[in-house]
């Protein structure tokens, strides 16, 4: 009779969930493979036998936020409004990093890291958003380029939600600065006739 396998995906997950916390919540120099393993119920041997060590851990975890992340900008559907898509996509955007907070932290807290000079991979998260600017440039809505846009847009954006995940703004105050934000920076972008009929249609 065989031996029961132990190191499986019900452990696998455990050790994900665990060192996302623990690396959201932590030092990252803190969050040691006997750490984790202890957290998870398992053997420091899982770690090394299901990721290879800590660094295929920490790229599991990273791997799951970068993928959560995709999945739900990906989901927001192309429409005839550019900048409605934009708006729309932030939204999708603070809404993940609201409902996966420990994700977002290991994302944006030192593990990720955005280069306006790199190729932007088929899954990398920041495609969607600078697909609906190339959008709105071809449209003439927005002007200048691109990635500085993008950067502009997810600047704000990260600034916001960060803001919001520790505790720094109420519900009311937190959708309100979402919304005027976000607004305000694509406004900024806007080319001079639709800056106009935008600012037109605020004040109506």
């Amino acid at each position: 009779m065989g031996r029961p396998r132990t190191n499986d995906e019900a452990v696998k997950e455990r050790l994900v969930e665990c060192a996302t916390e623990m690396l959201a919540t932590r030092p990252r120099e803190s969050v040691s493979v006997r750490a984790v393993a202890a957290a998870a119920g398992a053997s420091t041997t899982a770690v090394y036998s299901l990721f290879g060590g800590k660094g295929g851990l920490i790229g599991a975890v990273r791997a799951r936020a970068v993928a959560g992340l995709f999945d739900d900008v990906s989901a927001v559907r192309v429409s005839a409004d550019p900048l409605a898509d934009l708006y729309a996509l932030a939204v999708a955007y603070r809404r993940w990093g609201c409902g996966h907070r420990h994700l977002y932290t290991v994302l944006f807290g030192g593990v990720q890291a955005f280069d306006p000079s790199g190729e932007v991979g088929a899954g990398d998260p920041i495609r969607p958003l600078l697909a609906a600017i190339d959008r709105a440039l071809t449209a003439s809505v927005l002007a200048g380029d691109a990635t500085a846009i993008a950067l502009s847009v997810w600047g704000t954006l990260h600034g916001l939600v960060t803001l919001e995940l520790a505790g720094a703004l109420d519900a009311a105050t937190a959708d309100a600065a979402f919304h005027s934000s976000i607004h305000a920076t694509l406004r900024g972008w806007a080319t001079p006739e639709v800056f106009r009929d935008l600012r037109r249609a605020e004040t109506a």
